[in-house]
């Protein structure tokens, strides 16, 4: 691979040709700092080359990600780095301190964080478009969207700008942009990865990880940054070994049952057929039982977006109404919105949904060990769609885009992204939910899925 062009593989493998000797990470960041300047998916929104190429210079590539140029989704506070999350209303703050993973992957992983990658403005919105940085288009498709929250992460990687980046979950913003932009997008067991300092404990459906072109990398991810830390109460005991143990679980007679729309999702029925195709394949590939069952979870998005409102209201504090006009039309009408339905009852009823929730999902696991659905409704849409609006003869419903994610952030349940069959040249995802704490099952699954179906690396046609 020339020294001139990112590298296109994943990120362990370029770990290995720096040990090897055949890359430096100095050659390789200053790849990818050109094919940034050169690219037009407006995955990046803010550059660190100054500290990044003195990292590079002392990169020590015995480290797990040593040396690797990683991009930072601009939602993450790095100590120095603009912390606008995406925000107008934040255009000019700076962070004062990085996040406890963001720490983890410098100090333990060895990565050199080049910069940051566009999201929604907050994470509100499954697109990758907001006011204050414009808009990520898909290096799958001229125009499309790459999905969101982490969507500039996505781009970024798919685009073969940069090998791996990280990304955060609270009702899909791994998987969605993951399977709109052909990647393995993993949410653990809610508290897998510390969300501290200053976590936000309520409504407890985020997660932190990545967007990854392989399996190896993701269980990489983990190995570097999770484990508990006081300053996140709720975030769980370190587990060592995520990389070494791929392919040791017993998968064989595991339960499977296979709902591509989860019994609430509209979900396009080209979609629903690569995705049973897909699990049926996986069930055979593996030695899984696939069992008939009837999902019909519970429709929640009101629920998780007034939960998760409390906090933006928080960080908007002295000054939101007079910011109304700074953000976007749909966070501003969240607010709105939430301002006057929240009280008591509201609050009462929105409990009452998450319990159904909790019980609806443990009802399903009571019965199977595994619960296969599509990841997206649809391939991904003109990437200017930010509300309800009509494509064509398509409406796209952004509360229906979330319909198959956001079930397992309510739950906290495990869920992996991954790429299988194309439609119409665009990626299609296959969503993989587990019992809590069950995560390094999910990865053996995807490694059967990347061992027996591999999908590409970079989007075709955009290297870098």
């Amino acid at each position: 691979m020339a020294a001139d062009q990112p590298w296109q593989g994943d990120a362990s493998s370029l770990v290995d040709a720096f040990r090897a000797g055949g890359r430096t990470p100095v050659e390789e960041l200053e790849a990818t700092l050109a094919a940034i300047e050169r690219s037009t998916l407006g995955a990046f929104v803010w550059l660190d080359e100054e500290r990044a190429r003195a990292r590079a210079t002392t990169a020590d590539v015995s480290k797990p990600f040593g040396g690797v140029p990683v991009g930072i989704k601009a939602l993450e506070p790095v100590a120095g780095w603009p912390y606008t999350e995406e925000s107008m209303v934040f255009a000019d703050r700076v962070a004062t301190y990085s996040s406890t993973a963001h720490e983890r992957l410098v100090e333990r992983g060895g990565i050199v964080p080049v910069g940051q990658t566009l999201a929604s403005e907050f994470g509100g919105l499954n697109v990758s478009t907001n006011k204050l940085h414009g808009t990520c288009t898909n290096p799958w498709g001229e125009g499309r969207t790459a999905g969101g929250s982490s969507g500039g992460s996505s781009a970024a990687v798919a685009g073969g700008l940069v090998t791996v980046a990280s990304g955060g979950d609270g009702g899909g913003s791994i998987r969605i942009p993951a399977g709109f932009c052909g990647l393995l997008g993993m949410k653990g067991t809610a508290g897998r990865i510390p969300r501290g300092p200053h976590t936000l404990i309520h409504p407890m459906t985020v997660v932190l990880g990545c967007q990854a072109r392989s399996v190896r990398d993701a269980a990489r991810w983990f190995d570097v940054a999770s484990g508990y830390d006081s300053r996140d109460p709720y975030s769980l005991p370190r587990i060592d070994g995520w990389e070494r143990d791929l392919g040791t679980h017993d998968l064989r007679g595991l339960r499977v049952a296979i709902s591509p729309t989860l019994g609430t999702a509209v979900v396009r029925d080209e979609v629903q057929a690569r995705v049973v195709a897909a699990g049926e394949a996986l069930a055979r590939d593996a030695g899984l039982t696939v069992v008939d069952l009837d999902v019909a979870l519970p429709k929640l998005d009101v629920a998780w977006a007034l939960g998760n409102l409390a906090g933006l209201r928080m960080d908007l504090e002295g000054l939101w109404p007079e910011c109304r006009d700074l953000l976007t039309k749909e966070i501003a009408f969240g607010l709105d919105m939430a301002e006057q339905l929240v009280n008591l009852e509201s609050n009462a009823r929105g409990e009452a949904t998450r319990i159904e929730a909790n019980e609806a999902m443990a009802a399903v696991f009571d019965q199977v060990d595994l619960l296969i659905c599509a990841t997206n409704p649809d391939v991904a849409f003109p990437a200017h769609v930010t509300a309800n609006t009509r494509v064509g003869d398509q409406k796209v419903d952004l509360g229906n885009n979330g319909a198959l994610t956001i079930p397992a952030n309510i739950s906290g349940n495990p869920a992996v992204s991954i790429p299988i069959e194309p439609l119409d040249g665009l990626p299609v995802g296959m969503q993989i939910i587990g019992r809590h704490h069950q995560d390094q099952l999910l990865l053996d699954l995807a490694a059967v899925v990347e061992r027996n179906c591999p999908w590409p690396l970079v989007a075709p046609g955009n290297p870098a």
